[in-house]
This record gives C-alpha cells, structure tokens and sequence, in this order.
C-alpha cells in the first residue's frame, strides 16, 4: 500500500476515536507496552481533536493533538499500525495534523523516549527528526528513571 491510497479524516465521536486508538496501539506493543499507560491513552484519546488513516475501512493510523499553551499544542499520541510503517503513511498524518495545528497554534512538540535506550524509539526520533523536529530537552524522572522523557519542538 502506498501513502496515494490512504485517506486522512478527522473523526468526532468518542467511541470511534477509542475504538480507532485502542486498536492501532495494540498493533503496537514494542512501542505501547504499558496497559496503564496506553488504557490512558485510549481514553484520553474521546476528548482531543484525532485524525486516522485509511485505506477505504481499514484503519492504518492515528493522531491525537492535545493543546499545552495558547501557543503549544502536542502530539499527545500518534501511532501507525506496524506492516505499514515506513510507507509515508505517518508523514502524511502529521502534515494533516500540522495543517490543523497551524491555524491555531505557534509551535508543536512531542514528548519521547530519549534517543539510545530503544531500537523502536530511535526509529521514532528520527521520524520526527526527518518532520522537522529538534531537540529541546530531555527530562531525566518526568515518567520515571527508566524512561526519560524527550521533548522535541517545531515551529509551524
């Protein structure tokens, strides 16, 4: 399948955007392993403003966007099901994403595991590097020792 044949949509209803997150993040578990974690993500997922990915009904993707600041919003959570990464399919979700972004906001971050912990986070450093990202920060216990948190931002 190639990004040509994927169609982005915003979705409104909570329990698509839960049904639409929980089944992508599943696909996910090198990257979602956390029940907890990613159970948040599920619900917090029928309150934002989710874009998803599809190639006629079968959902390849998803992005959630979460506002930080008048100026800031966040990637608060983006997934792309496994078998279809690295066809462009993620690139095309986030320039949706940043053109609803731009109308309102200044600048996007994204929150990460700090590069050289994780073949899978690397991977996903470096997509958001290849979208434009740079570093700003990374916060050694804002999830926990094991996890470092990475902010990277982009001015949009």
């Amino acid at each position: 399948m190639h990004s040509r044949d994927v169609f982005i949509e915003l979705v409104n209803e909570a329990d698509k955007k839960a049904q639409i997150v929980k089944e992508v993040l599943f696909d996910l578990p090198k990257w979602f392993a956390l029940p907890e974690s990613t159970k948040d993500y599920i619900e917090q997922s029928k309150k934002l403003p989710l874009l998803v990915a599809r190639n006629n009904k079968l959902i390849l993707g998803f992005i959630t966007l979460k506002e930080t600041s008048e100026a800031v919003c966040e990637i608060h959570c983006m997934g792309v099901k496994e078998e279809h990464h690295r066809k462009g399919i993620g690139k095309k979700i986030y320039q949706a994403f940043e053109e609803v972004a731009k109308k309102k906001y200044e600048f996007v971050q994204v929150k990460t595991l700090d590069e050289g912990l994780c073949k899978e986070y690397d991977q996903t450093v470096a997509f958001y590097k290849k979208l434009g990202f740079k570093k700003m920060e990374v916060f050694p216990r804002l999830w926990d020792e094991q996890n470092p948190c990475l902010i990277m931002i982009k001015k949009i």
